[in-house]
């Protein structure tokens, strides 16, 4: 396992790490001009139950299913009053975050849907939250700069490190927003698993990307920026709806260079990737004149080197079909696992330039 320190060095910036309770970790992320601050103490008195999820083998499609019946207990919608990310003394209770206030915030997960493991084996892999303000009504389309950066440094900093952990396979850093899609807590929050196994489709994206010469990434990115679905192209990223969206609103943002991961990217490259991922965000928030639900998560290269190349990319999937409709997961996608899309893609493209 690579040492703590390489994780700081790879992000920037090191956290300030504490235990709570219960003996999870959590790790406090400044912004850049806040004067260090000691960790704050979780004084709740938690025991920290045993919650190991399983792993069992779908042999009809050769995948790993994750059971995990203690997420059934797990906090849901409870009133903002109640809410389990905001700083202790904020919500007047003791919470999560036993701290005044806090910039960026990661904690082992209390309800977590990782470590899991195949029975009679060890449990590997992580599931983490990651808070983006102290602010009950932010959301990640409205933050400042400096507050991205922050969450970027953190992004970078959890990869390395539970990439390094034994037993992990992939690491996935993302946000879900809006009650239509799930969501049970409304705190601006994102998460990061770290997955004992490649999930299904990140290795059906490497079993392409190993059959194909070059960088399939690049040549996608070189064909979109010659057509008519770029939402915006920045001098370090662009942002598109692909081709073949699944999605009535789906945009992938990616590096204009030849990128692997958040952690191979520069601090530019990093600090534009997430403006540019804000700024989508908000795009889909104007387009419907509200919140829009949305999935948004960065697709970063396996831990096990890979034969053919990747290209880090966000993938924001929202859907919000218009402004009345949403878009279900239905037999043919459900079933099949073929989708079909109610919005053509370079109309959306449109919709989302026309929202900057």
């Amino acid at each position: 396992m690579l040492p703590i320190d390489a994780a700081d060095e790879r992000a920037g910036r090191a956290p300030r790490r504490a235990t709570l309770s219960d003996g999870r970790a959590i790790l406090y992320f400044d912004d850049a001009d806040r004067l260090p601050r000691p960790a704050p103490t979780d004084e709740r008195g938690l025991s920290r139950p045993e919650m190991v999820a399983e792993l069992r083998r779908d042999r009809l499609l050769d995948e790993w299913i994750i059971v995990a019946t203690h997420r059934q207990d797990r906090t849901h919608l409870p009133a903002a009053r109640d809410c389990p990310l905001c700083p202790t003394r904020t919500a007047g209770a003791a919470t999560e975050v036993p701290a005044d206030a806090y910039d960026v915030v990661v904690f082992e997960n209390r309800f977590p849907s990782l470590p899991a493991a195949v029975p009679g084996e060890a449990p590997a892999g992580r599931a983490e939250v990651i808070c983006y303000a102290s602010d009950h009504d932010a959301s990640f389309s409205t933050l400042p700069a400096e507050r991205l950066d922050t969450i970027a440094a953190a992004w970078v900093h959890r990869s390395v490190e539970l990439a390094a952990q034994a037993g992990v396979a992939y690491v996935l850093p993302f946000e879900n927003r809006g009650e239509q899609i799930g969501v049970t807590l409304h705190h601006p929050h994102g998460q990061v698993y770290a997955y004992p196994f490649v999930p299904p489709r990140i290795g059906r994206m490497v079993s392409v990307a190993d059959a194909t010469d070059g960088c399939l990434g690049c040549a996608e990115l070189e064909r979109e920026l010659a057509g008519e679905r770029v939402v915006a192209a920045w001098p370090l990223a662009v942002a598109y709806v692909p081709e073949a969206a699944r999605w009535p609103y789906e945009v992938h943002v990616v590096p204009r260079r030849h990128v692997a991961s958040l952690a191979d990217s520069t601090i530019d490259e990093r600090a534009e990737l997430v403006r540019l991922q804000a700024d989508v965000l908000a795009r889909l928030d104007r387009l419907f004149d509200r919140p829009a639900p949305y999935m948004a998560g960065w697709l970063q290269a396996p831990v096990t080197p890979m034969a053919g190349q990747w290209h880090l990319r966000l993938q924001v999937v929202s859907p919000q079909r218009d402004a009345a409709k949403l878009k279900f997961l239905a037999g043919s996608e459900s079933l099949a696992g073929a989708f079909i899309n109610d919005v053509r893609p370079e109309v959306a493209a449109a919709r989302l330039r026309d929202a900057g």
